[in-house]
């Protein structure tokens, strides 16, 4: 498929994206299974039985997400036809983009696309977020988030098989590798001109945060979701998610991570918001890079 048929389909699941009287997005089942080629719509209901059993297990309502409705179908000639579906929130799309045929590029796009979407909305729906102004104020939060699912993916890491700092690193690179076009750590530091001592992380405007935390997080459940194990697949597990994220910058119109601008250190904007505050020794390897 080429780069602008993709952002075609890109496009197409935000045209037939709907909003009711209440002002929420929502989506119909039957436009969607349309949009991922599926021709008889009751093949399509066994992936929205999965993606309810997902909502169910991930400990979301599934009333919230999935929610039974009349939805006008066209019926040629400009006619339409009152027909049942279901009402899908943005999260349930998620879902149903990962439990549908994999084989088709279109479901590969729309799993894409849900998940860097679903991502960013939850950060937007954050009260902390919400509340930011100054590019300041989001490098802090989404600082403060990478730290924290830097620790959660390190985690799931060594749940997988990566157990030694040396091997954490590897791990790490090959996340970087597929977010930033083949450079490692060594890499980003020479094409970002930052010294050997300068953490990655400390130097990233929100810009380039956000897509780093969204690596980090969709790395962190793939591994679980999946049952991954062994250090080769993990390293390759994170390349392919650090890639995905890459291809779909690119798709709309984003500017690589490796020629986002170099922001000052972030330790300044720490100094600065807690003046008492000692800083401490992190071992951690999730905070590493």
């Amino acid at each position: 498929m080429t780069n602008k048929l993709s952002k075609q389909s890109l496009s197409i699941f935000e045209q037939i994206k709907q909003t009711d009287a209440n002002k929420n997005e929502f989506w119909g089942a039957r436009q969607l299974a349309k949009t991922l080629e599926y021709t008889d719509f009751r093949n399509f209901l066994s992936v929205i039985a999965k993606a309810k059993e997902a909502c169910k297990n991930s400990g979301q309502p599934i009333k919230n997400h999935l929610v039974d409705f009349n939805e006008m179908v066209p019926i040629g000639s400009g006619a339409y036809r009152e027909m049942e579906s279901v009402k899908l929130s943005r999260y349930a799309c998620y879902l149903i983009v990962q439990n549908a045929d994999p084989s088709k590029e279109v479901v590969a796009i729309g799993q894409t696309y849900f998940a860097v979407q679903t991502r960013l909305q939850e950060i937007q729906q954050m009260d902390e977020y919400n509340i930011l102004n100054t590019e300041d104020e989001k490098r802090l939060f989404l600082r403060d988030e990478m730290a924290k699912h830097n620790s959660q993916l390190a985690a799931a890491a060594k749940v997988a098989g990566v157990i030694e700092p040396i091997d954490y690193a590897i791990f790490q690179n090959h996340g970087y590798m597929g977010l930033y076009g083949g450079l490692d750590a060594k890499g980003i530091h020479q094409k970002k001109g930052l010294k050997k001592s300068e953490q990655i992380l400390d130097h990233m405007g929100s810009t380039e945060l956000a897509a780093n935390l969204f690596r980090a997080t969709q790395t962190e459940e793939k591994l679980h979701r999946e049952n991954i194990k062994g250090k080769q697949k993990a390293n390759q597990t994170h390349f392919e998610v650090g890639k995905k994220v890459r291809k779909t910058i690119a798709e709309l119109g984003g500017t690589m991570p490796e020629n986002l601008p170099v922001a000052d250190s972030i330790k300044k904007l720490e100094k600065g918001k807690q003046p008492q505050q000692l800083k401490g020794k992190d071992n951690s390897i999730g905070n590493k890079f």
